[in-house]
């Protein structure tokens, strides 16, 4: 622990030092957020919190039984349309804390017993959001932090954090420029993707360790089957397997559901079928992965409701959790 609390404190000036010409992410807004004002995540220097819950939805050696630890951080460096986490990814839905607050809810959410710290979407605001680890690190928190993130992040940022984060819990949304671009995203999305994951994956090896089934140290790499673009996966499968890793377990998700924004779109205003996620698997399987997270094709609506006590929480039905 000690050695934890004494990186923090070398690492944390240093990425605040960004933020006085925003270089956090890829998209290099290189605005003076310490002077208050805003790039293209629409936030300034301090943290803002949506919410913060044990999350039961996460795969198995993160949620374990008691829940990950989940810290829903507002916005995000991606305007993916379909985002199920709209409210707060785009619309910015959140509560601004301060160190010793925010670092209370991780402590509190310890108490209850969660298996980890997971700061969800946490670069944009990622020193602050430190700070406040920090502090909760010198009060006696101890527990693994993951870092649950969209993929489009600077390698050298992520290099910042070897020592501090224990799992990696990335996204690898697109495998082309085309289909990032067909999907609002940057067209040097797979590059950085692969750039970023691949010093994640250096930090941590291939290999995800656990003990009593709950993720300790390593990486789940993570992608969302989307309807109607089978090739995209295809190419994004491939992608990891040809130039990241076959050993690290990746995680193939199929719980896409529509949102209002996607709803009149011809692809994206519709589920996912069996057989285009069915499809995935198999080329997984085919190319040699030896860890594989998957899901069962639910129709039920799996989309978050922020408004309720446990936005995560659904009835349980066929295909609800990961195997």
């Amino acid at each position: 622990m000690r050695a934890l609390i004494e990186t923090l404190r070398a690492r944390i000036p240093l990425l605040r030092e960004r933020m006085r010409e925003c270089t956090l992410c890829p998209r290099e807004c290189r605005v003076d957020r310490l002077g208050g004002r805003t790039g293209f995540c629409g936030l300034g220097a301090g943290a803002v919190l949506a919410r913060a819950l044990p999350h039961f939805g996460e795969e198995p050696p993160i949620s374990g039984t008691a829940g990950a630890g989940a810290l829903f951080l507002a916005s995000c460096n991606l305007r993916c349309p379909f985002c199920q986490n709209y409210r707060i990814s785009r619309e910015r839905m959140g509560e601004t804390v301060d160190r010793e607050a925010l670092a209370g809810r991780m402590l509190e959410l310890a108490l209850r017993g969660c298996h980890n710290i997971e700061l969800v979407t946490p670069t944009p605001q990622l020193p602050a959001v430190l700070e406040s680890f920090l502090a909760a690190c010198e009060w006696g928190l101890n527990l693994p932090l993951v870092y649950n993130c969209g993929g489009y992040e600077k390698a050298d940022v992520i290099g910042l954090l070897d020592g501090i984060v224990d799992v990696w819990l990335p996204d690898f949304k697109y495998g082309s420029e085309g289909d990032a671009v067909a999907c609002a995203a940057p067209a040097d999305y797979p590059q950085r993707a692969l750039e970023a994951i691949g010093e994640m994956i250096r930090q941590t090896g291939e290999r995800l360790r656990t003990a009593g089934g709950i993720a300790r140290r390593g990486v789940i790499i993570r992608h969302l089957v989307l309807p109607g673009r089978v090739r995209n996966s295809l190419e994004t499968v491939r992608l990891i397997a040809e130039r990241l890793s076959r050993k690290v377990p990746l995680s193939l998700m199929s719980q896409y559901t529509p949102v209002p924004a996607v709803a009149g779109d011809p692809l994206l205003g519709r589920r996912v079928t069996r057989e285009e996620y069915e499809t995935v698997v198999d080329v997984a399987l085919e190319l040699g992965f030896e860890n594989l997270f998957i899901q069962e094709v639910d129709e039920r609506n799996l989309a978050p409701d922020f408004d309720r006590e446990e936005p995560f929480r659904w009835d349980p039905g066929p295909g609800s959790g990961r195997g």
